[in-house]
């Protein structure tokens, strides 16, 4: 399975519910990346996208714990375990978790690879993404050259498990 996120340079990814910048190549390498794959995200998440409603293109799955939420062309599941029963359905290498940080410190260690835009430059955030770079576990398998937006410097990594 694969994560994807935008971190500043403190692994940063939101603030108050919401990204800390929208890069317009950062969105379009996401949506290159996720198109007629799987996501799976929470919520809150979910509450983020343009009209709260699930990205076309792709199977959404939420995972939210109230019972009564629904959402649009979108699959609902309220537990780790109802998670991991659906996704059973699909290619893991085609599973992609997109957020918010709950989900993705859950599903950390069943992931095998993570496409990071790294942003060189700190945000106010009051959300995180685990810090690879400090787990021994972990390593940067590809790199992008520097990439510039504006003022904002930044590179797509991806970061793959050591085999053990």
């Amino acid at each position: 399975m694969n994560l994807i996120a935008a971190v500043d340079k403190n692994w940063a990814i939101g603030h108050a519910n919401k990204l800390l910048v929208s890069i317009p190549n950062d969105q379009k390498h996401f949506r290159e990346e996720t198109l007629g794959k799987v996501v799976v995200l929470g919520r809150k998440t979910l509450e983020t996208f343009p009209g709260g409603l699930p990205l076309k293109g792709r199977t959404n799955i939420i995972l939210t714990t109230d019972p009564e939420f629904s959402a649009k062309e979108a699959i609902i599941v309220h537990s780790k375990e109802e998670l991991f029963e659906e996704l059973k359905k699909y290619d893991s290498k085609d599973v992609y978790i997109i957020g918010g940080d709950s989900v993705y410190k859950m599903m950390l260690p069943y992931c095998d690879t993570a496409h990071i835009t790294k942003i060189d430059h700190v945000y106010h955030a009051d959300t995180y993404f685990p810090n690879l770079d400090e787990a021994p576990d972990w390593k940067i398998t590809a790199d992008s050259e520097e990439q510039t937006y504006f003022d904002l410097e930044y590179v797509f990594l991806k970061y793959e498990k050591v085999k053990k």
